[in-house]
Protein backbone atom coordinates (compact mmCIF):
# COMPACT_ATOMS: atom_id res chain seq x y z
CA UNK A 1 0.00 0.00 0.00
CA UNK A 2 1.21 3.44 -0.87
CA UNK A 3 -0.25 6.90 -0.76
CA UNK A 4 -2.50 7.67 -3.70
CA UNK A 5 -1.93 11.13 -5.23
CA UNK A 6 -5.17 10.87 -7.18
CA UNK A 7 -7.09 10.79 -3.91
CA UNK A 8 -6.85 14.61 -3.87
CA UNK A 9 -8.80 14.90 -7.10
CA UNK A 10 -12.61 14.78 -7.28
CA UNK A 11 -13.66 11.17 -6.97
CA UNK A 12 -10.22 10.11 -5.81
CA UNK A 13 -11.44 9.20 -2.33
CA UNK A 14 -14.13 6.99 -3.84
CA UNK A 15 -11.59 5.23 -6.03
CA UNK A 16 -9.29 4.57 -3.07
CA UNK A 17 -12.19 3.30 -0.96
CA UNK A 18 -13.17 0.93 -3.79
CA UNK A 19 -9.57 -0.28 -4.01
CA UNK A 20 -9.61 -1.00 -0.26
CA UNK A 21 -12.88 -2.91 -0.68
CA UNK A 22 -11.46 -5.01 -3.52
CA UNK A 23 -8.33 -5.84 -1.53
CA UNK A 24 -10.43 -6.70 1.52
CA UNK A 25 -12.70 -8.99 -0.50
CA UNK A 26 -9.78 -10.70 -2.26
CA UNK A 27 -8.04 -11.31 1.07
CA UNK A 28 -11.27 -12.76 2.44
CA UNK A 29 -11.64 -15.19 -0.44
CA UNK A 30 -8.06 -16.32 0.07
CA UNK A 31 -8.67 -16.79 3.80
CA UNK A 32 -11.75 -18.94 3.14
CA UNK A 33 -9.62 -21.42 1.20
CA UNK A 34 -8.26 -22.72 4.53
CA UNK A 35 -11.44 -22.69 6.59
CA UNK A 36 -12.08 -25.12 9.41
CA UNK A 37 -15.27 -26.28 11.11
CA UNK A 38 -15.37 -25.94 14.90
CA UNK A 39 -18.57 -27.03 16.68
CA UNK A 40 -20.59 -26.51 13.54
CA UNK A 41 -19.24 -22.99 12.84
CA UNK A 42 -16.84 -22.21 10.00
CA UNK A 43 -13.73 -20.32 11.12
CA UNK A 44 -10.38 -19.54 9.55
CA UNK A 45 -7.03 -19.91 11.35
CA UNK A 46 -5.84 -16.74 9.59
CA UNK A 47 -8.31 -14.05 8.52
CA UNK A 48 -6.26 -11.78 6.19
CA UNK A 49 -8.95 -9.06 5.74
CA UNK A 50 -8.39 -7.80 9.28
CA UNK A 51 -4.72 -7.23 8.45
CA UNK A 52 -5.66 -5.49 5.21
CA UNK A 53 -8.16 -3.25 6.99
CA UNK A 54 -5.80 -2.19 9.78
CA UNK A 55 -2.96 -1.49 7.34
CA UNK A 56 -5.22 0.46 4.97
CA UNK A 57 -6.62 2.66 7.73
CA UNK A 58 -3.15 3.28 9.15
CA UNK A 59 -1.55 4.21 5.84
CA UNK A 60 -4.42 5.86 3.97
CA UNK A 61 -6.46 7.22 6.88
CA UNK A 62 -9.59 6.30 8.78
CA UNK A 63 -11.74 8.25 6.30
CA UNK A 64 -11.57 5.18 4.06
CA UNK A 65 -13.49 2.97 6.48
CA UNK A 66 -16.41 2.64 4.00
CA UNK A 67 -14.06 0.57 1.85
CA UNK A 68 -13.68 -1.89 4.72
CA UNK A 69 -17.45 -2.07 5.19
CA UNK A 70 -18.02 -2.56 1.46
CA UNK A 71 -15.41 -5.34 1.34
CA UNK A 72 -17.05 -7.09 4.28
CA UNK A 73 -20.43 -6.73 2.57
CA UNK A 74 -19.06 -8.38 -0.59
CA UNK A 75 -17.85 -11.30 1.51
CA UNK A 76 -21.29 -11.58 3.10
CA UNK A 77 -22.91 -11.66 -0.34
CA UNK A 78 -20.59 -14.45 -1.44
CA UNK A 79 -21.53 -16.51 1.63
CA UNK A 80 -25.31 -15.87 1.45
CA UNK A 81 -25.89 -15.26 5.16
CA UNK A 82 -29.10 -13.99 6.88
CA UNK A 83 -29.78 -10.26 7.04
CA UNK A 84 -29.55 -9.82 10.83
CA UNK A 85 -26.26 -11.67 11.08
CA UNK A 86 -24.90 -9.78 8.05
CA UNK A 87 -25.54 -6.41 9.65
CA UNK A 88 -23.77 -7.45 12.84
CA UNK A 89 -20.87 -8.87 10.85
CA UNK A 90 -20.44 -5.59 8.97
CA UNK A 91 -20.50 -3.58 12.19
CA UNK A 92 -18.02 -5.83 13.98
CA UNK A 93 -15.56 -6.11 11.12
CA UNK A 94 -15.59 -2.36 10.53
CA UNK A 95 -15.49 -1.28 14.16
CA UNK A 96 -12.60 -3.57 15.16
CA UNK A 97 -10.04 -2.10 12.68
CA UNK A 98 -11.20 1.43 13.50
CA UNK A 99 -10.66 0.84 17.22
CA UNK A 100 -7.29 -0.76 16.46
CA UNK A 101 -6.10 2.29 14.52
CA UNK A 102 -7.43 4.67 17.18
CA UNK A 103 -5.59 2.82 19.97
CA UNK A 104 -2.39 2.55 17.94
CA UNK A 105 -2.33 6.25 17.15
CA UNK A 106 -3.05 7.11 20.77
CA UNK A 107 -0.01 5.00 21.68
CA UNK A 108 2.23 6.92 19.24
CA UNK A 109 2.49 4.00 16.81
CA UNK A 110 4.90 4.34 13.87
CA UNK A 111 4.15 2.39 10.74
CA UNK A 112 7.84 1.58 10.13
CA UNK A 113 7.76 -0.84 13.11
CA UNK A 114 11.36 0.03 13.98
CA UNK A 115 10.78 0.28 17.74
CA UNK A 116 9.94 -2.40 20.27
CA UNK A 117 7.03 -0.31 21.55
CA UNK A 118 5.52 -0.33 18.04
CA UNK A 119 5.69 -4.12 17.90
CA UNK A 120 4.13 -4.45 21.35
CA UNK A 121 1.41 -1.94 20.45
CA UNK A 122 0.52 -3.84 17.29
CA UNK A 123 0.35 -7.13 19.20
CA UNK A 124 -1.63 -6.07 22.25
CA UNK A 125 -3.64 -3.07 20.97
CA UNK A 126 -4.04 -3.73 17.26
CA UNK A 127 -4.42 -7.52 17.32
CA UNK A 128 -5.26 -9.10 20.67
CA UNK A 129 -7.23 -6.19 22.10
CA UNK A 130 -9.21 -4.70 19.21
CA UNK A 131 -10.14 -8.01 17.61
CA UNK A 132 -12.17 -8.87 20.70
CA UNK A 133 -14.87 -6.66 19.20
CA UNK A 134 -15.36 -8.56 15.93
CA UNK A 135 -15.13 -12.01 17.51
CA UNK A 136 -17.50 -11.26 20.38
CA UNK A 137 -20.11 -9.59 18.19
CA UNK A 138 -19.86 -12.20 15.45
CA UNK A 139 -20.17 -15.25 17.71
CA UNK A 140 -22.92 -13.63 19.80
CA UNK A 141 -24.96 -13.11 16.63
CA UNK A 142 -24.44 -16.74 15.67
CA UNK A 143 -26.02 -17.75 18.97
CA UNK A 144 -28.83 -15.18 18.77
CA UNK A 145 -29.80 -16.22 15.23
CA UNK A 146 -29.78 -19.92 16.26
CA UNK A 147 -26.99 -20.74 13.85
CA UNK A 148 -24.88 -22.16 16.67
CA UNK A 149 -25.69 -23.71 20.08
CA UNK A 150 -24.95 -21.56 23.09
CA UNK A 151 -22.65 -24.16 24.68
CA UNK A 152 -20.20 -23.74 21.77
CA UNK A 153 -19.81 -20.00 22.33
CA UNK A 154 -16.36 -19.97 23.95
CA UNK A 155 -14.80 -22.53 21.62
CA UNK A 156 -15.90 -20.72 18.48
CA UNK A 157 -15.18 -17.31 20.03
CA UNK A 158 -11.58 -18.29 20.77
CA UNK A 159 -11.05 -19.61 17.24
CA UNK A 160 -12.62 -16.49 15.71
CA UNK A 161 -10.64 -14.10 17.91
CA UNK A 162 -7.29 -15.76 17.26
CA UNK A 163 -7.99 -15.95 13.52
CA UNK A 164 -8.67 -12.21 13.35
CA UNK A 165 -5.63 -11.46 15.51
CA UNK A 166 -3.41 -13.61 13.29
CA UNK A 167 -4.56 -11.61 10.28
CA UNK A 168 -3.28 -8.45 11.95
CA UNK A 169 -0.04 -10.00 13.19
CA UNK A 170 0.92 -11.68 9.90
CA UNK A 171 -0.56 -9.48 7.16
CA UNK A 172 -0.43 -5.94 8.56
CA UNK A 173 3.38 -5.82 9.09
CA UNK A 174 4.03 -6.95 5.51
CA UNK A 175 1.67 -4.32 4.08
CA UNK A 176 3.23 -1.63 6.25
CA UNK A 177 6.67 -2.60 4.95
CA UNK A 178 5.36 -2.35 1.39
CA UNK A 179 3.99 1.13 2.15
CA UNK A 180 7.58 2.20 2.87
CA UNK A 181 9.04 0.39 -0.15
CA UNK A 182 10.23 3.61 -1.83
CA UNK A 183 12.22 4.58 1.26
CA UNK A 184 13.89 1.23 1.81
CA UNK A 185 17.62 1.22 1.27
CA UNK A 186 18.71 -1.57 -1.08
CA UNK A 187 21.04 -4.06 0.51
CA UNK A 188 23.49 -6.17 -1.52
CA UNK A 189 22.30 -9.48 -0.11
CA UNK A 190 20.52 -10.98 -3.08
CA UNK A 191 22.42 -14.23 -2.88
CA UNK A 192 21.73 -14.60 0.81
CA UNK A 193 18.06 -13.80 0.24
CA UNK A 194 17.93 -16.45 -2.48
CA UNK A 195 19.66 -18.91 -0.13
CA UNK A 196 17.11 -18.19 2.59
CA UNK A 197 14.27 -18.75 0.13
CA UNK A 198 15.76 -22.05 -1.06
CA UNK A 199 16.36 -23.30 2.47
CA UNK A 200 12.84 -22.30 3.48
CA UNK A 201 11.38 -24.12 0.47
CA UNK A 202 13.33 -27.24 1.46
CA UNK A 203 12.66 -27.13 5.21
CA UNK A 204 9.16 -25.71 5.72
CA UNK A 205 7.05 -28.25 3.73
CA UNK A 206 8.65 -31.33 5.38
CA UNK A 207 8.44 -29.66 8.80
CA UNK A 208 4.74 -28.94 8.33
CA UNK A 209 3.58 -32.13 6.62
CA UNK A 210 5.76 -34.60 8.52
CA UNK A 211 3.89 -36.66 11.10
CA UNK A 212 6.93 -36.40 13.41
CA UNK A 213 5.79 -32.86 14.40
CA UNK A 214 8.87 -30.94 13.23
CA UNK A 215 7.30 -27.49 13.30
CA UNK A 216 10.10 -26.19 15.51
CA UNK A 217 12.48 -26.34 12.54
CA UNK A 218 10.89 -23.15 11.22
CA UNK A 219 12.18 -20.94 14.03
CA UNK A 220 15.85 -20.87 12.88
CA UNK A 221 14.63 -19.58 9.51
CA UNK A 222 12.63 -16.81 11.20
CA UNK A 223 15.65 -15.84 13.29
CA UNK A 224 17.86 -15.87 10.18
CA UNK A 225 15.40 -13.64 8.33
CA UNK A 226 15.13 -11.25 11.29
CA UNK A 227 18.88 -10.92 11.78
CA UNK A 228 19.74 -10.37 8.13
CA UNK A 229 16.60 -8.89 6.56
CA UNK A 230 14.62 -7.67 9.57
CA UNK A 231 10.84 -7.45 9.15
CA UNK A 232 10.45 -8.41 5.45
CA UNK A 233 12.51 -11.58 5.76
CA UNK A 234 11.09 -12.91 9.02
CA UNK A 235 7.43 -12.03 8.37
CA UNK A 236 7.44 -13.54 4.89
CA UNK A 237 8.80 -16.78 6.38
CA UNK A 238 6.16 -16.68 9.09
CA UNK A 239 3.32 -15.97 6.66
CA UNK A 240 4.36 -18.70 4.23
CA UNK A 241 4.70 -21.22 7.03
CA UNK A 242 1.30 -20.25 8.47
CA UNK A 243 -0.37 -20.79 5.11
CA UNK A 244 1.18 -24.25 4.70
CA UNK A 245 0.31 -25.12 8.29
CA UNK A 246 -3.30 -24.10 7.67
CA UNK A 247 -3.42 -26.33 4.57
CA UNK A 248 -2.00 -29.26 6.52
CA UNK A 249 -4.46 -28.66 9.37
CA UNK A 250 -7.39 -28.48 6.96
CA UNK A 251 -6.39 -31.82 5.42
CA UNK A 252 -5.51 -33.40 8.78
CA UNK A 253 -1.96 -34.14 7.63
CA UNK A 254 1.46 -33.92 9.22
CA UNK A 255 1.57 -32.75 12.82
CA UNK A 256 -2.24 -32.47 12.81
CA UNK A 257 -2.97 -36.08 11.91
CA UNK A 258 -5.29 -37.97 14.25
CA UNK A 259 -6.46 -34.86 16.15
CA UNK A 260 -10.01 -33.63 16.61
CA UNK A 261 -11.10 -30.38 14.96
CA UNK A 262 -10.83 -28.51 18.25
CA UNK A 263 -7.36 -29.94 18.92
CA UNK A 264 -6.27 -29.07 15.38
CA UNK A 265 -7.45 -25.49 15.82
CA UNK A 266 -5.75 -25.15 19.21
CA UNK A 267 -2.45 -26.52 17.93
CA UNK A 268 -2.51 -24.48 14.74
CA UNK A 269 -3.40 -21.23 16.48
CA UNK A 270 -0.78 -21.77 19.15
CA UNK A 271 1.89 -22.39 16.52
CA UNK A 272 0.86 -19.41 14.38
CA UNK A 273 0.66 -17.12 17.38
CA UNK A 274 4.07 -17.96 18.83
CA UNK A 275 5.68 -17.76 15.40
CA UNK A 276 4.16 -14.36 14.57
CA UNK A 277 5.04 -12.94 17.99
CA UNK A 278 8.61 -14.23 17.71
CA UNK A 279 9.11 -12.72 14.26
CA UNK A 280 7.50 -9.37 15.00
CA UNK A 281 9.07 -8.67 18.39
CA UNK A 282 12.50 -10.00 17.42
CA UNK A 283 12.56 -7.71 14.38
CA UNK A 284 11.48 -4.76 16.50
CA UNK A 285 14.28 -5.37 19.01
CA UNK A 286 16.91 -5.79 16.27
CA UNK A 287 15.77 -2.66 14.41
CA UNK A 288 15.74 -0.61 17.60
CA UNK A 289 19.26 -1.71 18.53
CA UNK A 290 20.59 -0.94 15.06
CA UNK A 291 18.96 2.48 15.08
CA UNK A 292 20.49 3.20 18.49
CA UNK A 293 23.91 2.15 17.25
CA UNK A 294 23.63 4.40 14.21
CA UNK A 295 22.61 7.30 16.44
CA UNK A 296 25.61 6.76 18.73
CA UNK A 297 27.98 6.53 15.75
CA UNK A 298 26.57 9.75 14.30
CA UNK A 299 26.94 11.52 17.64
CA UNK A 300 30.58 10.36 17.91
CA UNK A 301 31.34 11.61 14.41
CA UNK A 302 29.84 15.02 15.24
CA UNK A 303 31.83 15.18 18.48
CA UNK A 304 35.09 14.39 16.65
CA UNK A 305 34.33 17.12 14.10
CA UNK A 306 33.67 19.67 16.85
CA UNK A 307 36.90 18.74 18.67
CA UNK A 308 38.90 19.11 15.45
CA UNK A 309 37.57 22.63 14.92
CA UNK A 310 38.19 23.60 18.54
CA UNK A 311 41.77 22.27 18.38
CA UNK A 312 42.41 24.35 15.26
CA UNK A 313 41.02 27.45 16.99
CA UNK A 314 37.97 27.60 14.77
CA UNK A 315 34.34 27.90 15.70
CA UNK A 316 32.37 24.63 15.52
CA UNK A 317 30.30 24.28 12.35
CA UNK A 318 26.57 24.96 12.73
CA UNK A 319 24.60 21.83 13.36
CA UNK A 320 21.75 21.06 10.97
CA UNK A 321 18.18 20.89 12.17
CA UNK A 322 17.56 17.59 13.96
CA UNK A 323 16.06 14.98 11.72
CA UNK A 324 15.22 11.38 12.28
CA UNK A 325 18.06 9.27 10.92
CA UNK A 326 15.69 6.50 10.00
CA UNK A 327 14.72 6.76 6.29
CA UNK A 328 11.62 4.66 6.89
CA UNK A 329 10.03 7.21 9.21
CA UNK A 330 7.67 9.56 7.48
CA UNK A 331 6.12 12.75 8.78
CA UNK A 332 2.79 11.93 10.34
CA UNK A 333 3.73 8.48 11.63
CA UNK A 334 3.93 9.66 15.23
CA UNK A 335 0.49 11.23 15.14
CA UNK A 336 -2.36 11.13 12.65
CA UNK A 337 -2.25 13.88 10.04
CA UNK A 338 -5.03 16.49 10.02
CA UNK A 339 -8.30 15.14 8.69
CA UNK A 340 -7.70 11.49 9.58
Amino acid sequence: MVAFPEARRPGGHVAVALAVAVCYFAAGRLGLLCKLSVDGAVVTPIWPPTGVAVAALLVLGVRYWPGVTLGAYLIVLSLDTPVLYSLGYLVGNTLAPLVAVYLLRRAGFRTDLRRLRDGLALVFLGALGSMLISSTLGVALLVVTDRMPAHSFWTVWLAWWVGDAMGVLLVTPILLVLSHARSLRPRPRRWEAAALAVVAACVVPPAVFSHFSLLFLVYPLIIWGALRFELPGSMLCALGTSVLAAVAANDGEGAFRGLSRVEIMAKLQGFNGTMALTALLLCAVISEQRHTRRSVEQACEELVEVLEHLTAGEAPPPRPAPEDADPLLRPGDDAPPPGR
